[in-house]
C-alpha cells in the first residue's frame, strides 16, 4: 500500500491505486510497457488509452504516465476511478454530534453507509467528508442501507481502531425500534435466539434449526397503532405495534430475521418473509427500522455517551 497520494480526494474519495508485481527472475519483463501492464490490471470497460492521453494516471510524484514507459516492477499509479451517475437522494443526512475524535449522524432510510458498489458519492461517507470537510471521517460500525438513526464515524484513521474494536466486541447497549403487525397470541416480552446464517451471493440470511445459537435479540412491544394511509377509510385502518429491539449479537439481517421468524415481519421489508422485486431507486416504501439509541464508554476517554435518533417512524403505505 502507498504511504501517500499525490492526488487530491474527489467527491470526497480518495484516488484508487495499482502496483506492478515485484520482478520475477523467471521473467522479469511480463509487459512491454506500462500500457501493457494498465490494459492487463485493470477492467475492460476502464479505457486506459484515454486515462493516458487526459494525464490521469500518475506516479507517486503526481506526474502523468503516457504509457509508453518500460514497464517497471514494484511501481505505483495512481488515478481517479469513473463513477457511475447517481440519482440524489431526497433525504438529508442530519449531524447530530461532532467532536476532535467522533463524528454521530442520524442516517436516513435508503442511504449506504459507506461507498460501495452503485452508492458511492450518496453514501454517509462521502456525503459527511464533504459536509464536514473532514477527508479522512470513516465509520466505527456500519448500518445496513435500508436502516435509518445513529450512526458513529470516526474523524480521523488514528481514532478509527479504538472505536471500531469496541463496536467489534459488542461494546455498546444498541435499541432499535420497528413497526410491525400485531400478534394477539405472541407472547412478550421475549428472547430470541437462534442459529442465523448467510450464504455468499444470495439477499436473504436464514436462521439453522439445531446449530449453535449465534444471534440473541430482546423483543418488547412499546404500545399498539391504528394506521390508516392517505385515502384509506376506517374499514382499511391496519393495526401495527412499536417494538423495541435490543441485540446482542450482530448478525447479517439479524432483527429482520427474528421478527420474520415470529410471524411480525418489520413493514416495509422487501427480503422477508419473502423476497419482493422493487427497484434499487424505488424509495416509496423505507423499512419501518430505526437504530434510535446508542450507548457506551468511550474507549478513549472513559466517559460514557448516549445518543438518540431524531427520526421517526411512519409506514404509511408499507405492508
Amino acid at each position: 500500500m502507498p504511504t501517500h497520494s499525490p492526488l487530491p480526494m474527489r467527491h470526497g474519495l480518495r484516488a484508487a491505486w495499482v502496483r506492478t508485481p515485484d520482478r520475477d527472475p523467471a521473467n522479469p519483463m511480463p509487459w512491454a510497457s506500462m500500457r501493457d501492464f494498465l490494459r492487463h490490471k485493470l477492467p475492460a470497460e476502464v479505457d486506459v488509452d484515454a486515462m493516458l492521453a487526459d494525464g490521469r494516471f500518475v506516479d507517486d510524484d503526481g506526474r502523468p504516465w503516457n504509457g509508453d514507459e518500460i514497464y517497471r516492477p514494484h511501481t505505483f499509479v495512481h488515478f481517479h476511478r469513473d463513477l457511475r451517475p447517481e440519482p440524489e437522494l431526497p433525504f438529508e443526512l442530519d449531524v447530530l454530534h461532532v467532536d476532535e475524535r467522533i463524528v454521530v449522524v442520524d442516517k436516513p432510510h435508503f442511504m449506504a453507509s459507506i461507498p460501495r458498489g452503485r452508492h458511492v458519492t450518496q453514501s454517509v461517507v462521502v456525503k459527511a467528508r464533504e459536509m464536514l470537510g473532514l477527508p479522512e471521517l470513516g465509520p466505527a460500525h456500519r448500518l445496513d442501507r435500508l436502516t435509518a438513526g445513529v450512526l458513529v464515524l470516526t474523524t480521523e484513521q488514528r481514532w478509527r481502531a479504538p472505536y471500531q474494536r469496541m463496536f467489534e466486541a459488542r461494546v455498546p447497549a444498541k435499541t432499535y425500534e420497528a413497526l410491525a403487525p400485531l400478534r394477539d397470541d405472541l407472547e412478550l416480552p421475549r428472547r430470541v435466539e437462534s442459529h442465523i446464517r448467510k450464504d455468499h451471493g444470495t439477499a436473504q440470511a436464514y436462521e439453522v434449526a439445531g446449530a449453535a445459537i449465534n444471534a440473541v435479540t430482546d423483543v418488547h412491544l412499546e404500545e399498539r397503532r391504528v394506521v390508516t394511509a392517505e385515502g384509506d377509510d376506517d374499514a382499511r385502518a391496519r393495526r401495527v405495534g412499536l417494538y423495541r429491539l435490543e441485540p446482542s449479537t450482530g448478525r447479517t439481517h439479524q432483527l429482520r430475521v427474528h421478527m420474520s421468524g415470529l410471524g411480525v415481519p418489520i413493514c416495509g421489508d422487501p427480503l422477508y418473509p419473502r423476497e419482493l422485486a422493487v427497484d434499487i431507486d424505488d424509495y416509496s416504501t423505507p423499512l419501518q427500522l430505526l437504530a434510535r439509541r446508542l450507548e457506551f464508554v468511550d474507549p478513549v476517554d472513559g466517559r460514557t455517551r448516549v445518543f438518540t435518533s431524531r427520526r421517526e417512524l411512519v409506514p404509511g403505505d408499507a405492508t
